[in-house]
């Protein structure tokens, strides 16, 4: 990362939102298609036609190798699984992080399904992280401090008795698919930067919840799979915004409730 946040015109936030959206259009698709059974390897196949079918390309794919076209995280899976032969149970949860490149521009959003009936601690760290990332869009405006929202989302998990990932973090985003700034969702120390948000600065939110140790372990064999350290579960949301003179625009905004997946997002479906 260069350390420069970016700034976009109207013409560029304009062209990124088409790609948020085709994103956001491909998760849907896939909470409508997610069964017990199915493989993480048939959510991949599922994401890389649709996305190519709406004129994209995954950015996932071979990004720094990355061997697959969309992220599959499951259960204790923090983020970056490989698809692969593993079929979905009943009871698990599952992140998918979609990214579709379109006109040189990256768009980003992941969430967090149930497969079948979940158990009472998947419900509860799957709602916690999707809260989480409502509270960290609510404080983002024109002049506030990008560590604003990691101490509105760290307060929240560990007051429902959760804990945030420290290793990974939101990111800004544009015709990179990772660019300054670095989005903590956690307190920043004193000494750490913290830059005022400004309008037209666009990046992520995605909040990686715990139910127990923020800790994480990344697979030694594959360089990818992170795992919480103590193997309890993981849940994430994620979305791409644009920081406006009264507020932000989440430019993954879906146009409608994901199935799938438990709660109607109020906050995004109302604009």
């Amino acid at each position: 990362m260069s350390g420069v946040i970016e700034i976009k015109s109207a013409r560029e936030v304009d062209d990124l939102r088409v790609a948020c959206q085709m994103a956001a259009e491909t998760m849907l698709l896939v909470g409508e298609r997610l069964r017990p059974g199915m493989t993480t390897d048939d959510i991949n196949t599922l994401v890389h036609e649709d996305t190519l079918r709406r004129g994209g390309r995954p950015s996932p794919l071979n990004y720094h190798g990355f061997p697959k076209s969309v992220c599959t995280s499951v259960n204790e899976v923090v983020c970056h699984g490989i698809p692969g032969p593993q079929k979905l149970r009943n009871g698990d949860i599952v992140n998918v992080d979609v990214t579709t490149l379109f006109n040189g521009y990256h768009g980003d959003t992941s969430a967090t399904f149930y497969v079948g009936e979940p158990s009472a601690e998947a419900r509860h760290v799957t709602e916690v992280a999707r809260r989480c990332l409502e509270l960290g869009i609510a404080v983002v405006k024109d002049g506030a401090r990008i560590g604003d929202i990691g101490a509105a989302i760290e307060e929240y998990a560990e007051a429902q008795g959760c804990s945030v990932v420290r290793d990974f973090v939101g990111h800004g985003i544009g015709r990179k698919f990772h660019t300054d700034p670095q989005v903590p969702h956690y307190k920043p120390k004193r000494d750490t930067p913290n830059p005022r948000m400004r309008s037209g600065m666009t990046f992520t939110i995605e909040p990686m919840i715990n139910l127990g140790t923020w800790e994480v372990d990344v697979d030694t064999k594959d360089k990818w799979t992170v795992r919480t350290r103590d193997r309890r579960l993981s849940a994430q949301f994620e979305h791409t915004l644009v920081v406006t003179r009264t507020g932000c625009e989440v430019l993954t905004r879906r146009a409608r409730t994901l199935a799938n997946s438990e709660n109607v997002d109020l906050l995004l479906a109302s604009g």
